[in-house]
């Protein structure tokens, strides 16, 4: 592996630990997002959008950009579906990453879909070779990371999560060409539902850049406990979905539709968010909606402006008692 290769990779590695000399009204240093964005905010966090929740507006991606830039957003997730459809328009990659820059936004990560972990050896070749070219897009956009949760299988065969760890490392290896890093996923509803089962894949990869992707609604919903979410280095994660979920319906019965901006629900965030942060992380709280209830009552801008708001003041709640 060349020099240039080795620093960009152990740079991408650090983005979660970078952090600012300058001491912020918390009392503790600010982090330094990789495009060495000046964040509007004392928070120790970036503040990021994921598109999802803007999907019923049908925006183009370079609009979206435009729009979560506008509402003072550090970073931006994208699905690779908008990305390809802006491509098939005319647009280009390069074009997107350009926009990306002269709008302050970091691309915290990419929503894209392949059956990596299917158990049938062609089916996993497929993905590798779809994966391969979602990769080469996101690296021409400047960014480093894509979301792999786990598609291809009905549930998790608890005898075979060393098998898991060794397909999840062929992607992993697959980055190590690319330069972009797929994050492992929990889905509340999916096969990998459990964080415990996660981190085990994640770690027995045996690669450097293993890391998984949460998300409140998901660890709610799969009925993982918030008491040992520290055990997780979480210095190693780039970017958390964030959102809230409801008393009712019960946890069981809740679909991706019941998330709610965050501090609307029940979640605990100002038991979980300073362990979070005590445990390493510094990356962004990406906000991931689906409610249908807010894409009828609220225009694009109008749900912009609400998440960030929402989420500015639940994170600096939760984090008034480290001052």
């Amino acid at each position: 592996m060349s020099d240039n290769k080795m620093s960009r990779r152990q740079m991408i590695r650090n983005s979660g630990l970078a952090v600012m000399g300058a001491a912020t009204g918390f009392g503790f240093s600010k982090s330094k997002p990789v495009n060495n964005r000046a964040q509007t905010h004392d928070l120790p966090f970036r503040i990021s959008m994921n598109t999802s929740t803007l999907q019923a507006y049908e925006l183009p991606a370079d609009e979206q950009i435009r729009m979560v830039g506008d509402a003072g957003f550090d970073g931006i997730e994208m699905w690779v579906r908008d990305i390809r459809s802006f491509i098939d328009a005319g647009g280009t990659a390069e074009e997107l990453g350009e926009l990306l820059s002269s709008n302050n936004l970091l691309l915290e990560n990419m929503i894209g879909f392949s059956e990596w972990i299917s158990d049938d050896a062609n089916t996993r070749a497929e993905a590798l070779d779809l994966l391969r070219s979602d990769m080469e897009m996101i690296a021409a956009m400047g960014g480093n990371y894509i979301a792999a949760p786990v598609q291809g299988i009905d549930s998790i065969d608890l005898s075979k999560l060393d098998e898991y760890a060794d397909r999840y490392r062929a992607i992993l290896e697959l980055g190590d060409q690319t330069g972009v890093i797929p994050i492992l996923e929990v889905w509340g509803t999916g096969a990998l539902h459990r964080v415990s089962d996660c981190v085990h894949i994640a770690i027995a990869s045996g690669h450097p850049d293993a890391t998984v992707l949460f998300d409140f609604y998901h660890v709610y919903r799969g009925g993982n406990d918030w008491d040992t979410i520290n055990l997780v280095n979480a210095g190693k994660l780039s970017v958390m979905h964030m959102n809230d979920y409801p008393a009712n319906p019960p946890r069981d019965e809740l679909t991706d539709a019941d998330r709610v901006f965050p501090g609307e629900g029940i979640c605990p965030y100002e038991d979980v968010i300073p362990k979070l942060y005590n445990a390493g992380f510094r990356g962004g709280f990406s906000v991931e909606l689906f409610n249908r209830e807010y894409w009828d009552s609220m225009d694009a801008r109008t749900i912009l402006k609400e998440s960030y708001e929402r989420t500015h003041t639940v994170l600096t709640n939760a984090m008034a008692d480290l001052n």
